[in-house]
């Protein structure tokens, strides 16, 4: 046995003891939820992300996907420089009885276990695929708010010509509108669509590709005074953006004029009530986002 093989067993000890369990439920994390009340209508594995001992955010993880179908954060105005990517993954979906924090991937040969249970890096490398943050690190002031997105438990495989263009626009509008005009805390939430069939995959079976990304934000509290171009999106709104160039375009059109890396990924904002029924449509059950779609009553 190698000395670093040796050591392994060492370090996923070090994870293991009793501790609160922030996978299996959201009860820990309820307060980046609207009204306390995740969205309903999706199945999987809730995650309360832990960084540093506090939670920064929510996901909704699917194993069998090995990829969210949500994560639901608090935004706050962004401060500073981006964070130098440092991936981490979740140690709790390994090994139940894990201390909660997300955790850098170890040097030398993966655990076993973790492979299993949720995305790898190797996964992505060498794949047509970028790491699409769905809790983008954009939307948070404070450091340690930034550096817990670059965890494996809140990407999904984003083509690059919807990450680095469409996708990125929307994010960046989302930021502009929430910072100059929500006055009260704003909720997110932004998840994915897969595929009707069997849709494309990373590591043969690994990671499942989504279809479309969506998301939708919630900001009860807010200055009437908008203009013209924003009067429909307050309190809130929701897009969903093109994963694939070649899907068909009745959720999505597809624009000509754009440019030829970003044509085919095309974001269509549109009422929160529109995500929702798109969302019935694909997975067939009701989906509801925000707690009477974020109407500010009780």
């Amino acid at each position: 046995m190698s000395p670093l093989a040796a050591l392994l067993p060492l370090v996923f000890a070090a994870w293991c003891c009793v501790s609160e369990a922030d996978v299996g439920g959201f009860a820990p994390c309820l307060q980046v939820f609207y009204k306390s009340w995740p969205p309903k209508g999706l199945t999987g594995t809730p995650v309360c992300q832990r960084y540093h001992d506090q939670y920064r955010f929510a996901t909704l993880y699917s194993r069998p996907r090995r990829s969210p179908w949500f994560s639901a954060y608090l935004y706050s105005v962004p401060a500073g420089r981006r964070p130098t990517a440092s991936w981490m993954f979740e140690p709790q979906l390994a090994y139940p009885g894990a201390k909660g924090n997300m955790a850098p991937f170890p040097p030398g040969p993966l655990d076993h276990n973790v492979v299993e249970s949720q995305a790898v890096e190797p996964d992505y490398i060498n794949s047509t695929y970028t790491r699409g943050h769905l809790n983008p690190s954009l939307h948070h002031q404070i450091h340690e708010d930034r550096a817990a997105t670059f965890t494996l438990t809140n990407v999904v495989p984003q083509k690059a010509g919807s990450n680095d263009g469409p996708w990125e626009d929307l994010e960046n509008h989302v930021n502009q509108s929430l910072a100059a005009f929500c006055l009260g805390g704003a909720h997110v939430v932004t998840g994915v669509v897969p595929y009707r069939g069997d849709g494309p995959w990373l590591g043969g079976r690994r990671v499942a590709v989504p279809e479309y990304l969506w998301s939708a934000y919630c900001c009860p509290v807010y200055n009437h005074s908008l203009p013209e171009e924003l009067r429909e999106a307050f309190p809130t709104h929701a897009a969903i953006g093109r994963n694939d160039r070649n899907s068909t375009e009745e959720i999505v059109p597809v624009s000509q004029e754009a440019k030829r890396q970003f044509r085919g990924f095309d974001v269509r904002r549109m009422p929160l009530k529109t995500l929702e029924e798109h969302l019935k449509d694909r997975l067939g059950v009701a989906v509801s986002v925000f707690y009477e779609q974020c109407s500010g009553s009780d």
